[in-house]
């Protein structure tokens, strides 16, 4: 039977974790800190939980790990493993836990958080395993047996700050995973390979899709002409389906009065994760901005509305700012500028489920139309028990729970519901997309807002020549774009659709003989828009070719004797697939079919 205070570690496992990988890899991160202490006497360390598939520990050291200090922790966690030391744990009072840490700073700041003013606030607890003791409050396993010396591997070091705080120490972060067998460790590694090599950041510089400056500032990435085609690929696709739905395009700047933000709340709610304002005077000035919906819902006010003009949708691929920790940034998916393809709808009440229905049908239609087909929907709810979270009346926030999950039970959709997890204004639908290697990423979101109707005393003129307020539905298709063009790089690999490639087919011509022909396919080809390169120089065609598919261009068009006799072109695929000959017109016809088909 368990004891009182291992029942209660067992609450602290993540909704969605497997218990026993949770437990394993909490444990594994013990005991590499055990081999870290006993590898570098004097170390300290500070924090060491499980993430998704990981495990790390953050160590304040004498100096960084090399390679041969990795490879002696590593073979020192399997000696420690193989011991089958047990876990124990215990409570213990303040004084015990300060006595026990006195020389670990970093665990007396812990410890100082758990406890009041007066005396204890929550329970102290400390595990140990053979010779290392840890502040911790578990769950682990009954001991290190349970672990696998053949399942865990250490995978990288890094810098980190404490508590994420650029202003204090920095320390050593080792991330190490751990499995149930070898064959679930190798099955990870080869993982783990495949998205190295499929790893936005590199394929970004090596396809010349994006890049960043130093001088410019990190997290602001430039995009360079076929990341600029692909971006642009993906803008009119999804503008063609607002007007198609009734979207009214509008633009809005990139900052605002910080009354603004003090109004829609966005100021006091996201304020560590905006960039400082720009002051005029004490207290006034102008923040750049970190939402789109204040400037829309200002658009929205700019005249009396009436009830026959509603549902209105206005729709923005708005520039946004977050001022992201510099070591939270990461390639495109986390960046401190960010263009969100933003809709707001304003509408009756009684439209709001219709409306919410048909913006989950326009996230499907982007998911479908990439190929993003294994995806889980989920209902982002907020958390009763945090009440400083979120802002509004609980009444108001019942309604809007209640009728964003009535329309999608309409939709049919399976969907789990996560407390917790709304925005600080109102419940969500949010799409959790797995890519080609199975990892999950959050893309789309429709958001239900009751609040800033209120917070901006939004109305509209009904029937009854009285002021009714509206509801406000927030969707986003894409996301962003930088988060949705890293995430769609490494599930194509690359490899885009024909349909958003950069650059859809190369004409190459054999030899300096028809580059006057290969011009001339080159002309026809960009009279029907689409995205062309010609290649005309004196390299072999097989170079070139190989060229073409190192860039992972869709068709390359090869054009000699024969197809300048015919008005032909020979055409290969990037797989290496010879298509055969046909006219330009045939050619061009192909690939608007295989575009139609993926939209």
């Amino acid at each position: 039977m368990k004891t009182d205070l291992a029942a209660q570690a067992e609450m602290h496992i993540p909704k969605g974790y497997d218990p026993r990988l949770f437990k394993v890899r909490h444990s594994a991160a013990h005991v590499m800190a055990q081999a870290v202490v006993e590898r570098f006497p004097g170390a300290r360390p500070t924090i060491g939980p499980p993430i998704e598939d990981r495990f790390y520990y953050d160590f304040d050291l004498p100096r960084p790990p090399k390679e041969e200090d990795l490879a002696w922790i590593e073979q020192r966690m399997k000696e420690i493993i193989k011991g089958r030391h047990a876990f124990s744990v215990r409570e213990v009072s303040p004084g015990e836990a300060r006595e026990l840490f006195k020389d670990n700073p970093y665990k007396i700041e812990l410890i100082s958080e758990l406890v009041n003013g007066s005396g204890n606030a929550q329970p102290i607890t400390v595990y140990q395993h053979d010779t290392f003791v840890d502040l911790c409050r578990g769950p682990h396993v009954p001991h290190t047996g349970y672990i696998k010396a053949n399942g865990v591997k250490l995978l990288a070091t890094a810098g980190a700050y404490w508590r994420g705080d650029a202003s204090r120490q920095q320390l050593t972060r080792i991330y190490g995973t751990a499995w149930k067998n070898r064959t679930e460790l190798e099955a990870y590694l080869t993982r783990l390979e495949e998205a190295r090599q499929r790893d936005h950041r590199s394929l970004g510089r090596r396809l010349e899709l994006f890049t960043f400056s130093d001088k410019v500032g990190p997290g602001l990435p430039l995009w360079l002409p076929k990341g600029a085609a692909l971006r642009e690929a993906l803008v009119s696709f999804l503008k063609k389906e607002q007007l198609r739905r009734n979207y009214q395009p509008v633009i809005t700047p990139h900052i605002g009065r910080l009354d603004l933000y003090r109004t829609s709340g966005h100021y006091p709610y996201y304020k560590e994760s905006q960039f400082p304002p720009m002051e005029e005077s004490e207290g006034e000035g102008y923040l750049l901005k970190p939402m789109n919906c204040p400037h829309h819902i200002q658009v929205y006010t700019h005249r009396r509305r009436s009830y026959r003009e509603l549902p209105i949708r206005l729709a923005e691929f708005g520039q946004v700012y977050r001022y992201e920790q510099t070591g939270e940034l990461g390639g495109l998916t986390r960046v401190r500028g960010f263009t969100v393809d933003d809709a707001h709808i304003f509408c009756r009440h009684s439209q709001v489920k219709a409306e919410i229905k048909d913006t989950i049908d326009l996230t499907l239609k982007v998911l479908s139309s990439l190929s993003f087909e294994d995806y889980s929907v989920q209902l982002s709810l907020r958390d009763p028990e945090d009440t400083g979270k979120y802002t509004g009346r609980a009444a108001v926030w019942d309604e809007a729970e209640s009728a964003i999950r009535e329309a999608v039970q309409e939709t049919g959709l399976r969907y789990v519901e996560a407390l917790g997890e709304a925005a600080f204004y109102g419940p969500k639908v949010d799409f959790m997309v797995r890519d080609a290697l199975g990892r999950e990423w959050q893309l789309g979101t429709v958001q239900l807002d009751y609040n800033l109707p209120e917070r901006f005393d939004l109305s509209y003129i009904g029937p009854d020549d009285q002021r009714h307020r509206p509801a406000m539905i927030h969707r986003a298709p894409f996301g962003s774009l930088e988060r949705f063009v890293g995430v769609l790089i490494e599930h194509c690999g690359g490899a885009f659709p024909v349909w958003i490639a950069p650059e859809q087919a190369r004409v190459l011509s054999i030899s300096e003989r028809f580059e006057g022909y290969a011009t001339s396919v080159y002309q026809q080809l960009l009279s029907h828009e689409m995205r062309v390169r010609l290649d005309v120089r004196s390299e072999k065609v097989g170079y070139k070719i190989r060229e073409a598919q190192s860039e992972k261009i869709p068709y390359m068009l090869v054009v000699g004797a024969r197809e300048a006799d015919s008005g032909t072109v020979r055409v290969r695929a990037r797989s290496g697939q010879d298509v055969g000959a046909m006219s330009v017109p045939a050619f061009v016809n192909r690939i608007k079919e295989e575009s139609a088909q993926a939209r």
